[in-house]
């Protein structure tokens, strides 16, 4: 628990829920931060010092809950999606988080005992940065609702670097790996849209119907949270739409090198085709005593360079023709390479 008002602050950690029963009923804000859903005991002791509704402790325990706002007698539930980048930089951890908001308290639930996203919230109560240690508990809320917004726009910008990095790809060197990633950004990007959407109508909620809990003050703080959190819903519609377009032009690159490779076998075989043909015809075993009828060219003194000559007349020909048509051109961009071998 942090308990702050404009003179000082002081962080506590709790051992027990009846340990902040003094602080709820102060002039001071205080911020109750339970992080973990494991102790079901401690969640029913903490509904009863906070008197919270049943329906509520449902809504927090019970996750994944769709982001929504819900209005209660003396309280404000908010249920929000936290997102996070992980340690290793690839990829994103979701949550949930609960704010709770009354007359002088917030009571936040998270659904995991990890980092947050709250530290930058935190050091401005420490330090008294800002306005925050002159406001009440209805601006602590916005804070914290504000940094969860921001946190997707990290996230978003890894996935903005990894959809160029996907472009080179396609075009350069499309491999089955690749369309893997594809299929995987599209996933991760449809859950950060499930994420925001929903969350972007939970504050046009609190902006638009109004409580008694938060000021008119904050609410246009509220304004500025909102549109953060379009820009975040335009991002990700954006990188979805390039998303889907890398499909499209992965399906398109890999057709076109197999149509060149097609090209390639085609002119290697139209070239070789007469050349098997003459070898057929004169690998037949047709006895020239016999008859003078039977293949008489095999006893020609020149018969055999002649042969060559011909052949290699054919061949030379087919390639001029070709060439002049304009096939080679693409030839020399043809790269077949291993798919697990990485350009370099």
């Amino acid at each position: 628990m942090i308990d702050y008002n404009a003179e000082a602050a002081t962080r506590i950690k709790l051992n027990t829920p009846e340990e902040c029963i003094p602080y709820l009923d102060s002039h001071s804000v205080s911020w109750v931060d339970l992080q973990g859903l494991g102790n079901e005991d401690v969640l029913r002791r903490l509904g009863g010092v906070f008197g919270l509704h049943p329906l509520v402790l449902e809504d927090v325990v019970n996750v994944p809950q769709r982001p929504k706002v819900e209005e209660y007698d003396e309280q404000l539930l908010l249920i929000a999606r936290m997102i996070m980048l992980k340690k290793s930089g690839r990829g994103f951890i979701s949550e949930q988080v609960s704010f709770i908001l009354g007359r002088h308290y917030l009571l936040t639930v998270q659904e995991e005992p990890a980092n947050d996203s709250f530290d930058p919230v935190r050091e401005r109560i420490r330090n008294s940065k800002g306005c925050i240690r002159r406001t009440e508990a209805d601006y602590l809320m916005y804070a914290l609702l504000d940094s969860v917004i921001d946190g997707f726009f990290p996230v978003l910008e890894g996935y903005g670097e990894a959809i160029e990095d996907l472009e080179d790809e396609v075009v350069d060197n499309p491999t089955r790996q690749t369309l893997e990633k594809i299929h995987k950004l599209k996933r991760d990007l449809l859950m950060l849209r499930r994420a925001i959407w929903p969350q972007r109508d939970a504050i046009n909620a609190l902006i638009r119907d109004g409580s008694d809990l938060i000021s008119d003050e904050v609410r246009v703080y509220l304004r500025d949270c909102y549109d953060h959190a379009v820009q975040v819903l335009d991002m990700v519609e954006t990188y979805r739409e390039l998303a889907s377009s890398l499909m499209d032009v992965y399906l398109s690159s890999v057709n076109n090198r197999m149509n060149e490779v097609m090209k390639l076998l085609t002119v290697i075989s139209t070239i070789f085709i007469p050349l098997t043909f003459i070898a057929g015809v004169y690998g037949m075993n047709f006895d020239t005593e016999k008859s003078p009828w039977n293949m008489p060219e095999l006893n020609w003194y020149f018969g055999y360079p002649l042969c060559w000559a011909v052949m290699v007349a054919i061949a030379g020909s087919l390639v001029y023709y070709f060439y002049r048509q304009g096939w080679f051109e693409s030839f020399s961009e043809i790269s077949i390479k291993p798919e697990s071998q990485p350009d370099k």
